[in-house]
């Protein structure tokens, strides 16, 4: 199940959706309540792979690819930033005509998810695994974003994503796992190497890094949440650096209807370590 799900995201999409800024890419997968699946930071839908193993048999996965990320289209002059992606979450929902919802983002794709939705009718439940949280942001992001400024930018990330052993240093991308060689393999594959191969990509995700309003998009958070009145799971990597775990146990209060599970000996990417047990996190308010 596994690897069948993953040759999806090796194949071209079941759509293209033209939010006005570049095409999404779709992909549809398993039957029952409808869930929309947003990614994160510089990753694509295919992120999501092993967790829809999991779900495919109780929900249908709509996974997509924002612009400049995965299967999607765009152009040197598509407008790649957090607000038009936002936009992008918005105008993908009135596209497939998702009247009944439930929303599962990732990283930056959950903060970016939570702008999109908040106080949408459509909205049944949500799903945040590792994402911004209003008290501000973690050393280790705060990192990243000191760094999008410098000239080479692009350049230098491409050439960190193609050295297996420099891109396992903590302070590159080795912390966001805990077992730094899941960085190799279906990771490399579908983030890393076309990172280092392909020019247009990195030059979308420093673009999009470039975009970030640390104000706007994460302290303004809490406002955000009080409009999402629906049940939300979080689910947390107690190992994570980026998205420190005591803030997330914090945040819970700050919605409505909340409550999060956390896993041990998980990192940034729970969800890819460790997919059953995201899974089995989630399903009951995706099902509900």
């Amino acid at each position: 199940m596994t690897t069948t799900s993953s040759d999806l995201f090796r194949r071209d999409p079941d759509r293209l959706l033209d939010v006005g800024a570049g095409e999404v890419a779709h992909r549809r997968i398993g039957t029952g309540p409808d869930v929309l699946f947003v990614h994160g930071w510089p990753v694509s839908g295919a992120t999501f792979r092993h967790l829809v193993a999991h779900l495919a048999d109780h929900v249908t996965c709509h996974v997509i690819d924002l612009p400049g990320a995965g299967s999607s289209r765009f152009g040197p002059d598509t407008t790649i930033t957090i607000d038009r992606h936002i936009e992008s979450v918005r105008r993908v929902i009135d596209l497939l005509e998702l009247d009944d919802v439930a929303v599962v983002g990732h990283d930056s794709g959950g903060m970016i998810a939570r702008h999109a939705v908040a106080g949408d009718p459509r909205l049944r439940s949500m799903g945040l695994i590792d994402t911004e949280q209003p008290q501000g942001l973690g050393w280790r992001f705060k990192m990243f974003l000191a760094a999008r400024r410098l000239p080479g930018l692009a350049a230098g990330l491409g050439w960190v994503a193609g050295q297996p052993r420099v891109r396992r240093i903590g302070v590159v991308f080795g912390d966001a796992f805990v077992d730094r060689s899941m960085l190799d393999g279906e990771f490399d594959e579908f983030f890393l190497e076309p990172l280092h191969s392909m020019p247009e990509r990195r030059e979308a995700a420093v673009r999009l890094l470039r975009s970030f309003d640390t104000t706007r998009h994460v302290h303004d958070l809490a406002a955000v949440h009080e409009r999402i009145d629906v049940p939300v799971q979080l689910v947390w990597g107690d190992q994570d650096p980026f998205f420190p775990v005591d803030r997330a146990v914090e945040m819970v209060d700050t919605f409505p209807d909340a409550r999060i599970e956390v896993l041990q000996g998980a990192g940034l990417f729970c969800h890819e370590e460790r997919p059953a047990d995201v899974a089995r996190a989630l399903l009951p308010i995706l099902t509900g």
